[in-house]
């Protein structure tokens, strides 16, 4: 026969039952927030992104690239990066950006060079607005302010985290990121680049609830992402410098401020502070 539990032994259990409750509530609430969040993101750019959701891929790289070309961030005679390049950085396959390139060669934007010293260039006289889609990217302005405004918030949360958390072992990842953004040839390279240093900082949070909605918001900005001259993205990767500096120092306050203005100055660079024409690049 089982000896009778003492009160010791019932008490234990009581206590052994009571915290497998309290970790399954705790659970569950991280699940809800993380549905909660994602959801969020996904009403977001479901409802006010729609217009360049319509597009087919074809028709996105087509306005992505000749809307750089009608801001001027591409400029007359500037060879594009190979079609792989190209593809890795807009996200889709090499045949469509081929007959993207081959179309805008047609359309006037773009010129093709045959020989080893040629490539495909930006036309020496680009036919303006030659590309309907465009329009799509002009009509999502205001829904880009706010993306960019939501990403604001999450990024200097992350900064300020990853100031505390980060680990030696994920500084040097970003510092090697850093590095390689720094001998970037052109534009596609850097994007990628970019990519995986943002989210490399939001790992470093240690809060793995937190990469998922953040890797949404950056993958949905990244929808409108246009090539860029390289000056102003080495100017982009001086800020990418300070806020690493930072996280070294441990200083929350000073990667909080860094991240603050690396992204709020999206709101000018990016192509909807672009095109009423009085903003730059850099």
């Amino acid at each position: 026969m089982d000896a009778p539990e003492t009160p010791s032994t019932t008490a234990t259990t009581s206590a052994d039952t009571a915290a497998t409750s309290a970790d399954t509530a705790a659970t569950s609430a991280d699940t809800a927030a993380d549905t909660t969040a994602t959801a969020g993101t996904a009403a977001f750019t479901a409802l006010e992104l729609s217009g360049v959701r319509r597009l087919s891929a074809l028709e996105a790289v087509r306005a992505r690239i000749a809307l750089a070309v009608d801001l001027g961030l591409l400029l007359p005679g500037e060879r594009l990066p190979s079609t792989a390049q190209i593809a890795r950085a807009l996200d889709v396959g090499e045949i469509t950006v081929r007959r993207a390139l081959v179309s805008l060669c047609a359309d006037g934007v773009l010129v093709r060079r045959p020989g080893r010293g040629g490539g495909t260039l930006v036309a020496s006289s680009p036919t303006p607005e030659a590309v309907l889609a465009t329009a799509a990217y002009r009509a999502d302005a205001e829904a880009v302010h706010r993306l960019i405004d939501h990403r604001l918030a999450l990024e200097c949360g992350i900064a300020h985290l990853a100031a505390a958390r980060a680990r030696a072992e994920d500084l040097a990842r970003l510092q090697d990121l850093v590095d390689e953004m720094d001998t970037a040839p052109s534009w596609a390279e850097f994007h990628g680049c970019d990519e995986r240093f943002h989210l490399r900082l939001a790992e470093a949070t240690g809060v793995t609830s937190l990469t998922g909605p953040y890797g949404a918001v950056l993958r949905e900005l990244y929808r409108y992402y246009l090539p860029y001259p390289m000056a102003a993205l080495r100017d982009s990767n001086r800020e990418h410098r300070e806020l690493l500096d930072a996280l070294r120092r441990k200083d929350a306050a000073a990667a909080g401020e860094a991240a603050r203005r690396h992204v709020e100055v999206l709101h000018r660079t990016m192509f909807v502070g672009l095109m009423g024409g009085g903003g730059t690049a850099g």
